[in-house]
């Protein structure tokens, strides 16, 4: 007989919580350290850093995954599910997550709070406002747009060359709509008309600077090293010169504090800034990361996407940034993913087989950082015994570490005791941990490293409007910034097209933006946009409310 499992949704609306009080009590904070935002949610003020400054680090292990399926393989709840099987083991594990933006929310991919039995709870706060971070960023940003266009409107002191201004307007939604718009119609009392355009307030640098930032004085600073255009005697102008980056603080003040949660058995959850990978950074905040390196004894911290995007993105920026050194990689597979990289949804063993050299391939990519690799084989419901074992046969001929089947959607942390054992285990190995990339290296050397070491490719291609900016940025004092690369999350490649593991590709950089602040230059590949768009059907067709009031179609 075969037994209905709840909705995740209804799993989390009718779990049983602890007051936030006691999951950070356990966690080892103080009161005066825990800012309720209900009962169920918490800030975290980061006085707790000064107080365990001389508590040793735990292990830091980072959760990646394979190239997805545009539905995404399940990190998130294996992220959980590792947390949850380490707590089943008698560990004391914390949790990093990404927050949840809107847009993906109510576009394609659902929400980012894991699924089943592997969830960070209250899971509707999570995926909607939760404590108002994005919404926060959103203002600080658009500040900055405002306090441009009222400098220039009122008399221009700095001499800003209008045909400059490269900073732009965010909004936390898929809206294609406004990713080239005109601002400044309608006759002189509005402005001056001026071409503009909007990014998802996750790629905005805003997002990038509350995620890096090492406290509130780190932030203030950062905030003002943003680089918004230039005078007409090229001169950059930035928001420091414009006076915006103290207003831009104190929108932003509550905003850079970790915020607190736990998952279904109760486990301590940091869920703060960073989605996107593939157009962003991709990953929380440092200083949720530097929090729970002194709470607990091992730290599980996700990045987006793949190794190719989020991970690499974190060793390279956020480690480097934070003096972080991660102790092992959790890889995500699953089966449908090998399938549909083998070319056939449908297929069998043979099309796992065949899509098993896209597994190869990250495996190959998280051991040149130095690391140990763990598989964790997603378990889905239409799996057979016979393709889990095949994907965990495969992984360890291609070098994995260690893989382990994980079950935890249907069976909570119990069902991933065995893949929370192998990582344990690897993060007790040695390693050799390094940078893909010297600092020193020229900008276009670096991206050449990433396409080539990382992703497979043949070489790059900058195009004239991007090389002639990486010369002007390494004549500005740039040079020394790590990249940030904005591509697609579907294939190792620029092109999502080209699945498995592709070859004699050249990946092609259209542009480069200078993040300032953040801290990195970001670099436009393919034909990837800092603003998606909804498609034909998307989730929010199908959220809604009952006759009670309860949220429902939200996933």
């Amino acid at each position: 007989m075969t037994t209905h499992m709840p909705s995740s949704l209804e799993i989390a609306q009718s779990a049983s919580l602890r007051p936030i009080l006691d999951v950070a009590a356990g966690a080892g904070l103080e009161p005066g350290e825990v800012e309720q935002y209900g009962r169920h949610q918490a800030k975290v003020d980061l006085s707790v850093l000064q107080r365990l400054a001389e508590r040793p680090d735990a292990k830091l292990i980072n959760v990646t995954a394979i190239t997805p399926t545009p539905a995404g393989e399940g990190k998130t709840t294996t992220s959980v599910s590792l947390t949850q099987g380490l707590g089943a083991i008698g560990r004391q594990p914390v949790l990093c997550l990404r927050e949840a933006s809107l847009g993906p929310v109510f576009g394609i991919k659902g929400g980012a709070a894991g699924g089943g039995y592997a969830q960070v709870v209250p899971m509707e706060s999570l995926n909607l406002h939760f404590t108002g971070d994005i919404h926060a960023i959103t203002a600080a940003n658009n500040l900055l747009s405002a306090m441009i266009d009222a400098h220039v409107h009122g008399g221009n002191d700095l001499g800003i060359d209008p045909l400059t201004i490269s900073w732009r307007r965010c909004l936390d939604m898929n809206d294609r709509s406004l990713r080239d718009v005109v601002t400044g119609l309608g006759g002189r009392a509005n402005g001056s008309p001026r071409q503009t355009g909007f990014d998802i307030t996750a790629a905005s640098e805003v997002m990038a600077i509350v995620a890096v930032a090492r406290d509130l004085a780190d932030l203030r600073e950062r905030l003002g090293r943003i680089t918004v255009g230039s005078t007409r005697e090229g001169a950059p102008v930035t928001a420091e010169d414009l006076k915006a980056a103290g207003s831009m603080t104190v929108l932003l003040k509550d905003a850079i504090k970790p915020n607190l949660v736990q998952t279904l058995e109760g486990q301590p959850a940091f869920v703060h800034c960073g989605p996107f990978a593939n157009i962003a950074h991709g990953n929380n905040s440092l200083v949720a990361d530097r929090v729970g390196l002194k709470l607990g004894e091992y730290v599980i911290t996700e990045s987006g996407f793949a190794s190719d995007l989020g991970m690499e993105k974190f060793f390279d920026i956020t480690c480097r940034a934070g003096g972080l050194r991660p102790n092992a990689v959790v890889l995500v597979a699953s089966v449908r993913a090998l399938k549909h990289h083998g070319g056939d949804p449908d297929g069998g063993l043979a099309t796992i087989e065949e899509g098993a050299a896209n597994l190869a391939r990250h495996i190959g990519i998280v051991n040149g950082f130095g690391l140990q690799a763990v598989v964790g084989v997603n378990k889905f419901p239409a799996d057979t015994p016979e393709e889990l074992d095949l994907v965990r046969r495969l992984a360890l001929e291609h070098g994995a570490y260690a893989a382990e089947i994980n079950s935890a959607f249907e069976e909570g942390g119990k069902g991933a005791t065995a893949l929370a054992e192998a990582a344990v285990a690897a993060a007790d190995e040695p390693n050799t941990f390094d940078f893909a990339y010297p600092l020193d290296a020229s900008i276009e050397e670096k991206i050449e490293t990433i396409a080539t070491r990382i992703y497979g490719a043949d070489g790059v291609e900058l195009l004239p409007p991007a090389k002639k900016k990486a010369a002007d940025f390494a004549a500005a004092g740039l040079g020394e910034l790590p990249i940030c690369m904005a591509k697609t999350h579907l294939s190792l490649s620029d092109d999502p097209q080209l699945r498995n593991a592709p070859t004699g590709f050249t990946v092609t950089v259209r542009d480069l933006r200078p993040y300032t602040g953040a801290g990195w230059i970001v670099a436009l590949c393919g034909e990837m946009m800092t603003m998606p768009g909804l498609g034909k059907k998307p989730a929010a067709l199908g959220i809604d409310v009952d006759a009670e009031g309860r949220t429902v179609g939200l996933f």
